[in-house]
């Protein structure tokens, strides 16, 4: 702002040097209109009126002075030169001029006389280029004033952003992993939009960072209850064979024992692969029929339902095998958990999807229970009582290994039981990001 008030400062005194320039040469013109007559027709006077330029002289045609204004009354001639002979007028800068003190602007002309050609002087001031000192004083206090308006405006609004933004930086500080309920105040005022949708987004980063952090501390307690509940009944079960040798029985409580190291080595695992899903490791892809692989998993094992398949042949996928055989291995332990009697598993293409469904003849899971599920250590009170050896992380290590896929693991309606639908792009789509 200030360069402008410059610019046009310089702007607004070249045109007041413009304006006065023309008033001098008016001046010269007004004092040749006045002296013309005289020398023509006379009477010429030896002292002149200068009027309102600075100095006049007359000489005839010998160049001899014949008159002039008193200052130069008695002297030589102010200057020596003459117009071009096709001009009447011409004018020159002298420092000084003959008899004067000072740079002044000479105008001379020709004037026409019987006996020759009379030179005519004219002395006027050197106009500056920014015209004369009132110009000068009134562009440079104008341009202060505008200046210091601008930079207290300026100033102003500054003030009015460095403000929030100093609440905002000075809350951040002070928010630690025991105060992440704290939030950064948000600006009211609406003329910095930017201000206001920044105090917005970081409060939103901190909903999504206290959030994780939420989860993270309930995933370290279930976890630690879950690895914790199987070693306190190990350590029961081997204080009182020691306590009471004659009267355990070894054979039993050695098949306790181990199937409660079985329950904490699935655990682990389950735990080692989440942190693998979580930190992203690189998928082994290479293009699998998911039905054979479907199929070849069903004849495995033996369940204790009966499972029922349709599946479509040739629907080829891009994918890790051993993850998403896992994905199938976890939906058919918790279909069989929970199956009355039997489990349906079909493969299918729709358009660029690979479709897996397994459907079970259960109680089914409730709408709002359909994304709890799928959250680590979520047991529903229906599946406690049902299934106490379950580790709680099955569903959601298949959605953790669906979505590195590119696909989506979710629960759709059915006329009964539970139904998880599992998509992934077929072979030769695009995933989506």
């Amino acid at each position: 702002m200030a360069l402008v008030c410059v610019g046009v400062s310089f702007l607004f005194l070249l045109f007041a040097g413009a304006k006065e320039a023309d008033r001098a040469r008016d001046r010269a013109t007004g004092a040749w209109s006045r002296v013309v007559p005289l020398i023509r027709e006379g009477p010429l006077p030896a002292v002149l009126e200068k009027g309102r330029v600075e100095a006049i002289q007359v000489l005839n045609a010998h160049g001899r002075p014949v008159a002039a204004t008193r200052g130069l009354v008695g002297k030589p001639p102010m200057a020596t030169f003459l117009p071009a002979s096709s001009n009447v007028r011409a004018a020159r800068v002298l420092c000084p001029p003959a008899g004067l003190k000072g740079c002044m602007t000479v105008v001379s002309y020709k004037v026409y006389q019987p006996d020759g050609i009379w030179p005519l002087y004219i002395a006027v001031p050197i106009v500056p280029w920014y015209g004369d000192v009132t110009a000068l004083l009134l562009a440079v206090c104008v341009s202060v004033v505008v200046t210091t308006m601008m930079t207290a405006w300026v100033f102003r609004d500054l003030t009015k952003v460095v403000t929030p933004m100093n609440a905002i930086r000075t809350e951040l500080a002070e928010i630690t992993a025991t105060r992440l309920d704290r939030r950064v105040p948000v600006p009211q005022y609406g003329r910095y939009s930017e201000l206001k949708c920044l105090a917005e987004t970081v409060n939103g980063t901190l909903d999504r960072l206290e959030g994780a952090y939420k989860q993270l501390r309930q995933f370290t307690s279930d976890a630690s209850h879950d690895l914790r509940s199987p070693i306190t009944a190990m350590r029961v079960q081997l204080d009182d064979a020691l306590m009471y040798p004659r009267d355990t029985d070894w054979p039993k409580m050695t098949k306790e024992v181990l199937a409660g190291l079985d329950r904490l080595q699935a655990i682990v695992t389950d735990l080692l692969t989440l942190a693998r899903l979580d930190a992203h490791a690189p998928l082994s892809r290479e293009v699998t029929d998911l039905s054979e692989l479907a199929g070849a998993e069903v004849k495995r094992r033996a369940y204790r339902v009966e499972i029922v398949k349709d599946l479509q042949p040739n629907v080829l996928i891009d994918c890790d095998r051993l993850r998403v055989t896992r994905v199938l291995v976890n939906l058919l332990d918790n279909a069989e958990r929970h199956a009355t009697s039997k489990v349906t598993v079909s493969v299918r293409a729709e358009g660029s999807a690979a479709i897996l469904e397994v459907v079970d003849d259960g109680a089914g899971i409730a709408l709002e229970h359909r994304e709890m599920v799928f959250e680590r250590f979520t047991r529903l009170d229906a599946s406690r009582d049902r299934d106490s050896g379950g580790t709680g992380l099955g569903l959601a290590i298949a959605r953790e290994i669906a979505e590195a896929h590119g696909g989506t693991l979710t629960i759709q309606d059915s006329e009964r039981g539970a139904r998880f639908v599992l998509r992934v792009p077929v072979h030769g789509a695009v995933s989506p990001a």
